[in-house]
Order: C-alpha cells, then structure tokens, then sequence
C-alpha cells in the first residue's frame, strides 16, 4: 500500500511540473510566460536568471551602433533621421533637468528646436557609457554627456549630464522609448 501511495505521488507531481528547468529563458524571452505564471522569474526575487546577466552581446553591438548613429546625425545636422530613432507615442517619455516628465511631441520639438539650431558639433563624448541589454529586445544606456556645440556663432559647452537612454528592439531596430538628462554633480 505504501509504495502504491509513494508512486501515486511521484507520477502525480509529473502532472504538476513538467516543464520546470533551471533555466527559463527561451519561455521568457519568446513571451510564451504569463504575467501570473509562477514560472515567471519575475515573481521571485531569489532566482538568479541568466536573462538578466546575459550580455546579450550582439544586441549589444546594434545598441552601440544605434547610439552612434544618433550621434551622427547630430553632427550631420539630419534632424529628420535624429527622429527617426525615437519610438514616438503614447508610452514614450522624457525628464529632463528636473522639470516635469513630457512625452513625444513635447521631445519631439525640443529635439527639432535644440539640435535643429546646431551648426556645428566641437565634441560629442559619451563619458563612462554602458549598455545593458535584457531578453535580448530591451537596451538601458547610460553615461555622462560631454558636449560642446556651435549655435551659429556661439560657442556653447553644454553642462555636463547624467544621461539614460532607454531603447525597445521593434520591427527590427532600437528605438528610443525614454530618455532622462539630470545635471551631473562632479
């Protein structure tokens, strides 16, 4: 009888996990777990997850490729192609400098106004970046802004900024969905 009980308990608990592994990432990042799954990593804080220490190097690679694209066009002066990065709607938002958070069109003038008037860029350092990337379609980039731009004839060294940039992976490209510029207290 007791072996019976003990092999009606063993196969029972097959029905009740079986597709448990010590790595979830593939149910993670192809979205097949649910919000209210107990697999989810997310409603654990002891589980060490690979997604969140993965590299995830080679979007890595396309978020720093990304990031110097907005770069250039800045130096360019393509504004057009400056906006074409931002992923502009309802989600997108901004801080900047300790004023109230704004969204797209807000962003979307500032930039048009802010680097429309450039006419020339004398440095555009990225100090201490680093990107992290998580499942692979999330990129957080963060670092300190070394700027000094032409503003026809002035001359304008931009207070240094602690800046983060986040970016979505969609349709096949990183766009930006925030953005936050606080001023950097050295």
């Amino acid at each position: 009888m007791k072996t019976k009980l003990v092999l009606t308990v063993i196969l029972a608990s097959f029905l009740f996990f079986p597709g448990c592994s010590n790595s979830q990432d593939n149910v993670e990042e192809s979205g097949m777990a649910s919000q209210n799954s107990t697999l989810s990593r997310a409603s654990s804080d002891s589980v060490k997850t690979n997604s969140i220490n993965n590299e995830y190097e080679q979007a890595k690679q396309e978020v720093i490729e990304t990031f110097g694209a907005i770069a250039q066009s800045i130096i360019d002066g393509d504004i057009d192609k400056l906006i074409s990065f931002h992923a502009y709607g309802p989600k997108f938002t901004e801080f900047n400098n300790g004023t109230r958070r704004v969204g797209s069109a807000e962003n979307e003038a500032h930039e048009r106004e802010t680097f429309g008037a450039v006419t020339e860029v004398e440095r555009f350092a990225a100090d201490d970046l680093k990107v992290a990337v998580y499942y692979g379609n999330v990129a957080n980039v963060t670092f300190h802004s070394d700027f000094i731009l032409w503003f026809s004839d002035t001359r304008v060294e931009v207070p240094k900024n602690q800046i983060t940039l986040l970016f979505v992976k969609t349709n096949g490209a990183w766009k930006l969905v925030h953005e936050h510029h606080s001023p950097l207290n050295e």
